[in-house]
């Protein structure tokens, strides 16, 4: 077993307390800090004690560290990233692409010589990114599409002219056709709208009209902060969500999403690729953001965890991770698995006891255990593992 250093990402999104209070830091902090990584992705790998990143130590002893079925399936990567997410403001409206449209952007970006830091790359890796949200405080997010009828109502309540449009364009063509069209705008008819919208949803919010409140509410805040975005208008059309803490949220390829404010563990396929539609001052790649979006419209389900080995299992549809929330006491709980464990102490302390011995972690401290070790925690302490869903 390894204990883990790993790295801060400072976006200007972040929050000033919740990493730092995890870390044991002064808060609220000089800077933001929005997300903590633990794992071997090569942009920002957890580095062990002898002085080497996950990554090296993977790549040295893939075999050991992995275990035959994880290097079969996934060959000789890590294929998860756990990370802790802590946003005060909201981030871009994003989606994420399947491993097909991975493979085959990354491909054409590689082939046509934009280099991999180039703010107009799209395709980072030729991976897919998957991911689940477990919220250890209230989280507040946009979700994939609500109904089709649900937002057209959404949109027509506000009694615009320059909503008409798009109004037409979803009662025509559904969500395939409005959000295109929204994207599409001239940077003078975006501005118009968005105004109009944000000043109209304000009034609603402003009489307590409880229908939408929150969407409207959210609607004027991004305004502000993104004037002329068009994704203030796709945020009426989105899934509102309010995850409590303990449950969680699971977003497959192609779901349009952006977490709104609120912290969690999150867990994805070790991935960067991030296309954009909105909320943001980075890159949109419209046409690669149309081929990738999932226009499915309904409902997203909130994940309650189901009892599984070791404690509480957050289940998903994917085999490149899985996340289980262990609570231990005095008395030894087992964590063995056959796949790479990344292991995270969110309160308390925990002694892990693996072949090589004991290991102390801590608050805000991190491990990685290699593939197939016995291991057992004792505490009191919370510990959030991920690993691999392969069985």
């Amino acid at each position: 077993m390894w204990q883990l250093s790993s790295p801060v990402r400072h976006y200007p999104w972040g929050s000033r307390t919740v990493i730092p209070q995890l870390l044991g830091l002064p808060s609220p902090a000089d800077q933001p800090y929005a997300e903590l990584w633990m794992g071997a992705h090569p942009d920002a790998p957890s580095v062990l004690s002898d002085g080497r990143t996950l990554t090296e130590a993977i790549a040295a002893d893939p075999a050991g560290l992995l275990g035959p079925t994880v290097r079969e399936r996934f060959g000789d990567r890590l294929p998860f990233l756990m990370k802790v997410l802590a946003a005060d403001k909201p981030l871009s409206l994003q989606a994420h692409p399947t491993t097909q449209q991975a493979e085959t952007g990354f491909a054409a970006e590689e082939a046509a010589g934009i280099p991999h830091d180039d703010p107009t790359r799209t395709f980072k890796d030729p991976f897919h990114k998957p991911e689940i949200l477990l919220a250890i405080t209230p989280v507040e997010a946009l979700c994939g599409f609500r109904p089709v009828e649900e937002s057209l109502h959404c949109l027509a309540k506000l009694q615009l002219p320059e909503l008409m449009p798009t109004i037409a364009a979803l009662a025509r063509g559904g969500l395939r056709a409005a959000i295109p069209q929204l994207l599409a705008l001239s940077k003078r008819r975006r501005e118009s709208l968005v105004r109009a919208v944000a000043a109209r949803a304000a009034s609603f919010v402003a009489a307590h009209d409880p229908e939408f409140i929150n969407t409207y509410r959210w609607a004027a805040t991004l305004a502000g902060t993104y004037p002329g975005d068009p994704g203030v208008v796709i945020s009426l059309m989105c899934n509102h969500l309010r995850i409590a803490p303990g449950e969680a949220v699971f977003l497959p390829a192609g779901n349009l999403h952006a977490y709104l404010c609120g912290a969690g563990i999150e867990v994805m396929a070790s991935s960067d690729n991030v296309l954009r539609g909105g909320l943001t001052s980075k890159h949109v790649d419209l046409a690669a953001l149309i081929e990738v979006l999932d226009f499915t419209d309904g409902r997203v389900p909130v994940i309650h965890p189901v009892l599984g080995p070791g404690g509480l299992r957050y289940p998903t549809p994917v085999e490149d991770f899985d996340l289980t929330r262990v609570q231990v006491d005095v008395d030894p709980g087992v964590l063995t698995t056959a796949g790479p464990q990344v292991v995270l102490c969110a309160e308390g302390d925990a002694v892990l006891t693996g072949t090589d011995g004991d290991l102390t972690v801590r608050q805000g401290e991190s491990v990685f255990v290699p593939a197939g070790q016995a291991v057992t925690a004792r505490g009191p302490a919370v510990l959030y593992r991920a690993t691999t869903a392969l069985r």
